[in-house]
C-alpha cells in the first residue's frame, strides 16, 4: 500500500507487522474457539520491540507516531481482531504520556514531572516486557471526561484506590491497568497505574461474548488499592486537556476494524479465486460493492489521519466522526455480504468469514465514542448555537 502516509519511516514499522501476519491469523481461530486471550501473539509483538511502537528510538522504542500506529494497527487486524483490540488498549497510554502530551504542549513543571514519568513507563515497558491496559468505562456516562466514580485517596507515597470498571480488557494479561479516576472534590481527571497483583484487585466475571473473544474484557474491580506518585501517569488534569484538544485519540479502535475489513477482502477474494464462481455475475457484483464500501472507509479515515491536529475545528471533528461511523458500520456490511457471496459454507467454523462477521459486529458499540454517540453528535452539529446543545 502506497499513500502520501506511508512514509519510510511508518512503512518499516507496518513492514515488521506484517512479518509477523502469517503466525498470528493461525492462531485466531483458536484464540476465538477458547475466548483467551492471545499470549503466544503478544510474545511475538514483544520480540518484535512493537510494545514500543510510539515510544521514541531514543528510549528503546520504534519511534512511530500517531498515523504510524493507526496503519500498524490496520495491518495487525488483518490477522486478528482480537489481538489488534488488546494492542491498542496497550499503545493508548503511551500516546497519551508521549505524543499526544508533547503535541498540547505543557508548561515546564508539568513537563518536569512527565519526563520523569517517561522514563518509568518506557523502561518498564522496552526492558521488561510491561503490558498496559487502559479500562475507561463505568456504565456510568458516554462521556470521554464524565462519569468516573472511581476515587482514589491521597495518603503516604501515592494513592489508594477504589472503583470499578467493566470491560477491561486485557484484564488477566496486563502488569499495569491505568484508570481515570478522581479525588474527592478535584474535578480533575488522573491516570493511574493500578498494579494488576496488587492488594485489593480483582477480576470478576466470565468472557464469552459474540465476538473479540480473545480481549478479556472481564470487570476489574479495585478496593484500596495502593499506587504510588511515580505511577500517576499524567499530571493532574492533563487528559481533560488531551481529551479536548486531540479528540483523534478516541477513535483509535476504528484503525483495528478498517483492518478487519480488509480480511474480510482478503477472504473472500481468496474464495473466489479457488473455487467460489468467480465468473458468476451476481458474485462479481457483490465483490465490486465491497470493495468499494472498503476504498470509501479507507479514503475517509485516511483523510482525517492526513489531518489530524491539536485543536481540530467544528468540521474536522464531524468527518472524524463520519470516518468511525464509515468504518464501524461497514465492516458487518460487509461481513454479511461476503456470506452471501460465499455461500452457507462460510457459516461452518472454523470459517474465518464467521468469525469476523462476529467481531466485526462490536465495534459500534465501543465507547466513548460509539456509532450511536457519533450520530447524536453528528445530527446536532450546525443546527444549535453552543447554548441549545
Amino acid at each position: 500500500m502506497n499513500s502520501v502516509l506511508h512514509t519510510p519511516e511508518r512503512t518499516a514499522i507496518v513492514d515488521t507487522m506484517a512479518a509477523l501476519g502469517p503466525r498470528i491469523s493461525e492462531r485466531a481461530s483458536a484464540v476465538d474457539d477458547a475466548a483467551v486471550f492471545p499470549h503466544e501473539n503478544w510474545a511475538d509483538l514483544t520480540h518484535a520491540g512493537l510494545l514500543g511502537i510510539v515510544i521514541p528510538t531514543s528510549d528503546g522504542g520504534l519511534g512511530g507516531d500517531f498515523v504510524g500506529y493507526a496503519l500498524a494497527s490496520e495491518e495487525l487486524a488483518r490477522h486478528c481482531g482480537s489481538t489488534a483490540l488488546t494492542f491498542n488498549m496497550h499503545v493508548a497510554t503511551t500516546l497519551l504520556v508521549g505524543e499526544v502530551a508533547d503535541l498540547i504542549g505543557l508548561d515546564d513543571e508539568d513537563m518536569s514531572y512527565l519526563v520523569d514519568r517517561r522514563k518509568l513507563l518506557y523502561q518498564g515497558v522496552v526492558e521488561d516486557g510491561h503490558i498496559h491496559s487502559q479500562p475507561f468505562s463505568e456504565g456510568i456516562s458516554v462521556g470521554a471526561t464524565t462519569g468516573y466514580a472511581t476515587r482514589a485517596e491521597p495518603v503516604d507515597g501515592g494513592y489508594l484506590v477504589t472503583g470499578r470498571k467493566i470491560f477491561a480488557s486485557l484484564s488477566g494479561a496486563a502488569n499495569y491497568h491505568n484508570v481515570l479516576c478522581q479525588v474527592e472534590g478535584d474535578d480533575r481527571l488522573r491516570l493511574l497505574g493500578v498494579p494488576h497483583l496488587g492488594d485489593g484487585v480483582e477480576i470478576q466475571g466470565e468472557w464469552n461474548p459474540l465476538g473479540m473473544r480473545g480481549t478479556d474484557s472481564r470487570n476489574l474491580v479495585m478496593d484500596e488499592v495502593f499506587v504510588p506518585h511515580e505511577h500517576e501517569w499524567l499530571p493532574p488534569g492533563v487528559f481533560n486537556a488531551e481529551a479536548d484538544r486531540f479528540p483523534y485519540f478516541f477513535m483509535t479502535l476504528s484503525f483495528s476494524y478498517l483492518g478487519i475489513m480488509r480480511a474480510i477482502l482478503d477472504f473472500t477474494e481468496d474464495y473466489l479465486k479457488t473455487g467460489g464462481r468467480r465468473d458468476h455475475a451476481i458474485k462479481q457484483q457483490g465483490w465490486t460493492a465491497m470493495n468499494i464500501q472498503y476504498e470509501q472507509a479507507q479514503a475517509l479515515l485516511y483523510r482525517v489521519l492526513a489531518d489530524a491536529c491539536v485543536d481540530p475545528d467544528a468540521a474536522q471533528i464531524q468527518r472524524a466522526q463520519a470516518s468511525l461511523i464509515t468504518t464501524m458500520e461497514g465492516a458487518p456490511a460487509m461481513a454479511s455480504t461476503a456470506i452471501q457471496i460465499c455461500g452457507g459454507r462460510a457459516l461452518l467454523r472454523p470459517s474465518p468469514i464467521e468469525r469476523l462477521y462476529r467481531d466485526a459486529r462490536c465495534g459500534a458499540v465501543m465507547l466513548p465514542w460509539s456509532v450511536e454517540v457519533c450520530r447524536e453528535r453528528m445530527g446536532r452539529a450546525r443546527l444549535f448555537d453552543g447554548s441549545e446543545q
